[in-house]
């Protein structure tokens, strides 16, 4: 990891164009370069499957079925060909077998997470769909290394690339990523992004739309979904951008996504 950001601190160093140059669709500056967001994300998978403690793992010895179903419903957001990065970053899935979480993340590089809870919550293809492309988009957007770039900023990318930084700290960038909070303006774009994707397909393009309407029919949503843009506006904006892009797919697959969620154990 501190071989990392001694690329990226040296690969600043040797920048000649203003910072903007590293904004992609004007949403922050990003002093990472693709081959290490790539390594970031194989450290940040690395710190999560070995803390089984917090990130129980489903095997996919014994649950191949489910981990088909879940990767057959990425394929239709990786071949849309929208993605920027679509043969850049791994786009591997795993299912972490907690149900009381609420949850999916995509780290940087395309490693991807979704809470058995998640499923179990949700009704439909379509929206599972909608979550998925808008965890893929954050990572094919890289809004990962734009945040931590915002947040530690230059001194502190010196500080771990010459070896001054405090203990821990490179460790805790890595596995606090899997839990990053994004702007506002990121999560727009995600959600934006997450209509694109699945514009063509044979699905409702608003999958997304379908999760925060379940959302807020919860007498407490959970905590996270409060730091992030209203849920309501997000439901509203979702269907605004497929009527924007003419989306026609209305798939939801529902009674296929009844029996895949019962082979969770």
């Amino acid at each position: 990891m501190k071989r990392i950001l001694f690329f990226v601190f040296s690969s600043f160093l040797m920048m000649t164009m203003p910072l903007s140059c590293g904004v992609q669709g004007g949403q922050g500056v990003n002093l990472f370069t693709i081959e290490q967001e790539q390594e970031l994300g194989r450290q940040v998978k690395q710190e999560i499957e070995s803390n089984p403690s917090e990130y129980p793992l489903l095997p996919e010895q014994g649950n191949e079925q489910i981990y088909q179903y879940i990767r057959s419903l990425r394929d239709y957001i990786l071949n849309s060909g929208q993605l920027a990065h679509r043969n850049d970053f791994a786009w591997e899935v795993k299912i972490i077998k907690d149900d009381e979480t609420l949850n999916a993340f995509c780290t940087p590089g395309g490693y991807i997470y979704v809470y058995s809870g998640l499923i179990k919550f949700l009704d439909n293809e379509s929206e599972l769909l909608g979550v998925l492309a808008h965890e893929i988009a954050h990572a094919d957007l890289r809004h990962s290394t734009r945040q931590l770039t915002k947040i530690y900023g230059l001194q502190v990318l010196v500080a771990i690339a010459t070896g001054k930084s405090e203990p821990g700290l490179v460790e805790q960038i890595a596995l606090g990523l899997a839990s990053l909070k994004f702007s506002r303006s990121h999560e727009s774009e995600a959600d934006a992004n997450s209509v694109l994707y699945l514009c063509n397909s044979p699905y409702d393009a608003a999958g997304a739309a379908g999760f925060f309407e379940k959302m807020l029919d919860r007498p407490t949503p959970p905590q996270f979904i409060s730091t992030h843009p209203s849920p309501a506006n997000r439901v509203k904006a979702i269907h605004e951008r497929k009527q924007e892009l003419g989306c026609s797919g209305s798939k939801t697959g529902q009674s296929k996504y009844q029996q895949m969620k019962q082979l969770l154990p």
